[in-house]
Formats: C-alpha cells, sequence, structure tokens
C-alpha cells in the first residue's frame, strides 16, 4: 500500500476567499486565494470543464491514441460528476453549433465546438471538498498552509524538515511554475521554453455574447491577423460573470468568473496572442514577466482598465469616459489607463484586429463602450520531458498538471494526474513507498 501526503502552500478550499470579490478591492493576501489552495487556481475558477483531449493541451501525446485520450477525458469527467459536478452538459445543440460555425467562418474565424459542463465558482469548492473527503478516508493525508522550498531525489523540505519520499509528484500549478523549473533544473531535468499567451480581458453587456453562449458556454474562437498572421484565441468566457484580480510575486494580473446563482449584467472572455520565440532569445517566461511587470507599474500596482473607443483613438481612460459608457465594470480595483503604453505594439494591433472580426459573429463586441483589463498572460511554465507516465529524467519524479507544463486547464490537468498516479502505482506495485504530492 501507498501512503500519500498531499501537500500545499495555501488553505483549504473551504476557507478560500478572495477578499475583492465583496470588497471590490485587493488587500494583496499572501499567498493570494484566488492562485493558491486545496483545489489550485482552478478550484477558484468558473468550473467549466472543455470535454475535449485536445482542449488544453493534447493527451493524445501522452496516450498515444486518440481514443486512449477520449477514455481519460471521460474518466476525468465521470469523477467530477461522482463528487457533485451537474449533469447538464453543454453544446448539443448541433443546429446552432452548425449555425454559429458559418457565421464565424464568413467572418475568417474558426469556432471550436466543445462539449462542455459548468459547476460554477460557489459549486466547484464543494466538488473539491468531496475530493478530499473521499480521499482522507482512504489514508491520505494533507498537509496545507506548507510551502514546499525545495525538492530532493529522496524527499522535499519544508521549513528545514526533510520528508522522505520514495515518489514524488509535483504539480505546483502556474504560481509555482518559476519556482519548479529552477528545482528541476538543479535536478538535472532538461526544460525547454515554451509558448506563452499574452492579451487582455474583454467586458462586454450580456445580450451582446449572449447568442453565442447559448450555443456553447465558453466559446472557442480561433483567429489569424491580417497584419501580422498571428494566432490569437478567445479564452474562457464568463456569462453574466465578473472579472478577477490575480496577485503574483512581482505583478498583478486579470481574470474571470461565474457563479451559478448569481449573476452580473456583463459577459468578459480573455482574447488572448500565442507568442513561441526563437534564437537567439526563447525565454518567453521572462519575456511574458516582464509585460505584466510593467503593466502592473503603469497601473499603480493594478490592473490597467481602458475603454476600446479610447485604445483606437490612442488616449487614455479616464473614470469619466468609463462612466459615460454603457459598460459598468465588474472589477473597480483597476486604474483606468493606456494599454498601448503596457503590451507590445504587436499584440495591441493583434487584439484590436480580433475584435473586429469577432464583432462580425457577435455584433457589439467591438463596440467603443467594450471595456478591456490588462495584462492576462497565461503562463504555461517551461517544457519538461516525460514519458508516457508523466516521469522525468529523474527517476521516481513524476509530474501533472499546468505549473509543470504539462496542460493548460482543468481537464487536461486532472488527466495528466490520473497517468501520474497510474504510473506510480505501476512502479510500486507490491512495494511500501512514500508519495507526495505538491
Amino acid at each position: 500500500d501507498l501512503s500519500v501526503t498531499v501537500i500545499d502552500w495555501g488553505q483549504d478550499i473551504e476557507k478560500r476567499a478572495c477578499p475583492a470579490f465583496k470588497t471590490e478591492t485587493c488587500i494583496g493576501c499572501k499567498p493570494c486565494q484566488i492562485m493558491c489552495g486545496l483545489g489550485g487556481a482552478g478550484g477558484m475558477s468558473s468550473g467549466t470543464l472543455n470535454l475535449r483531449y485536445d482542449i488544453g493541451g493534447d493527451l493524445s501525446k501522452f496516450t498515444k491514441s486518440v481514443p486512449k485520450a477520449e477514455a481519460l477525458v471521460k474518466k476525468v469527467d465521470d469523477i467530477f460528476v461522482e463528487h457533485g459536478a451537474p449533469q447538464e452538459v453543454y453544446g448539443g445543440d448541433s443546429k446552432g453549433v452548425e449555425e454559429l460555425t458559418r457565421v464565424a467562418a464568413a467572418a475568417g474565424v474558426k469556432f471550436i465546438p466543445i462539449p462542455q459542463r459548468h459547476i460554477g465558482s460557489e459549486y466547484l469548492p464543494k466538488v473539491i471538498n468531496s475530493f478530499r473527503l473521499k480521499l482522507e478516508k482512504q489514508g491520505v493525508k494533507f498537509r496545507l498552509n506548507s510551502q514546499v522550498e525545495r525538492i530532493e531525489k529522496d524527499g522535499v523540505v519544508i521549513k528545514g524538515e526533510k520528508l522522505k519520499a520514495k515518489y514524488i509528484l509535483a504539480a505546483p500549478g502556474r504560481v509555482g511554475a518559476d519556482w519548479f523549473a529552477e528545482q528541476v533544473r538543479e535536478l538535472g531535468v532538461k526544460l525547454t521554453h515554451g509558448p506563452i499567451d499574452i492579451g487582455v480581458r474583454v467586458e462586454v453587456p450580456a445580450v451582446v455574447y449572449e447568442d453565442v453562449v447559448k450555443v456553447n458556454r465558453d466559446p472557442k474562437f480561433h483567429i489569424r491577423t491580417k497584419t501580422f498572421d498571428d494566432f490569437v484565441r478567445t479564452f474562457c468566457s464568463n456569462e453574466r460573470g465578473w472579472v478577477m484580480e490575480e496577485r503574483y510575486n512581482d505583478h498583478v494580473g486579470v481574470n474571470g468568473q461565474s457563479l451559478r446563482g448569481k449573476k452580473s449584467p456583463n459577459t468578459n472572455f480573455a482574447l488572448l496572442v500565442h507568442i513561441e520565440l526563437t534564437q537567439p532569445v526563447t525565454d518567453t517566461t521572462t519575456y511574458g514577466q516582464s509585460i505584466a511587470y510593467l503593466a502592473t507599474t503603469i497601473g499603480g500596482g493594478r490592473p490597467l482598465l481602458q475603454r476600446l473607443g479610447d485604445l483606437r483613438a490612442g488616449r487614455r481612460s479616464t473614470w469619466e469616459r468609463i462612466e459615460r459608457g454603457n459598460v459598468v465594470p465588474t472589477l473597480k480595483s483597476v486604474t483606468p489607463g493606456d494599454i498601448s503604453m503596457a503590451l507590445p505594439g504587436r499584440v495591441v494591433t493583434d487584439i484590436l484586429e480580433g475584435l473586429e472580426r469577432l464583432d462580425k459573429v457577435a455584433p457589439g463586441v467591438a463596440s467603443d463602450s467594450t471595456l478591456i483589463y490588462a495584462p492576462e498572460v497565461k503562463f504555461y511554465s517551461m517544457e519538461i520531458g516525460v514519458d508516457e507516465n508523466m516521469e522525468t529524467s529523474v527517476p521516481n519524479l513524476f509530474v501533472a498538471g499546468d505549473g509543470a507544463g504539462q496542460s493548460r486547464g482543468i481537464v487536461a490537468a486532472a488527466a495528466t494526474g490520473v497517468l501520474a498516479a497510474r504510473g506510480i502505482l505501476k512502479k510500486s506495485m507490491d512495494k511500501n513507498s512514500e508519495l507526495f504530492s505538491f
């Protein structure tokens, strides 16, 4: 039998609560309640499960088979439903999907239809807590509010205390991506820089996006921009939701969430530009951090907010101009300003062209009153080489999730965790060993 201990820097899921949701002002919790704690950043999201093997990463590269990858997604989905996720699945309206696909194609936009299960930000903690209760019944121990300082080949170190383990499963989350990259580099694991997505969070009146979200709750649109032929995509749509602030070590960011039982008058989604750097500079992490840090500096430690009309006109926004518009921001702890002072000109051009295309799919998206928040940067960590069992080149060190560069979303992250667990079981059959997951 395996003795398993889960270590997390943050609090229990039932104790995690972002004060800004009530006060509308970020107070700088350390660690950030949204980013850290049982359930990870996904545990404080809108809880939308994208039920395709090639969304949030291509799971078939691990399973070596599309049917096996699809079965893995079903396994993850079944576990969520078992622990309280709703039965309803969105995206099954074939006529609606066909019409939206046609309208998008006519605008030069590719619509990606996805079956989706929406849990909701207020119900997701209950699902995560159900996970924990079942694991505790199975003998799993949880060590929370504990920051791992160092990973060694035979265990981890917390506040100078060495915890030995035969197997280590590292799932550090996006907030721990940089730290984890340093740890595995010291252990001799080969790393390569992965791509990065840089962009903004867009907020519009809910009625503007209403017909789109009727077809897919979290619609995925892929766009190739006219000027630079760059890849731009929508991500994490929150129907009648809220824009939220995220805090990292040296910069702020934005995200979104939606509730099943409470609604705002707005819908928000991310619009992201995909960036891959080539020689001589390939460090996308430092590149993205520098942009996020610059945006944070210009915002005085807060996210930037700008009306789309002001961005087009080349002028900064003010609260007076924002209040004259017909979109009331759901995130108030922001600084009205000029996003073009923070994001690269190429990214700004891509965002403007992307919104113009989307306006043909959902008229009103590119209105002058549309609100743009920055920065929204998706760090996908360094890419760490693993085998089909998620084991690295360091024997008995397994990885999973976004922070280890293996996924980009809840379902894919969970799937890599399942693969890692299976891999550990294969190696540990008939052995008494320690397993730590953090």
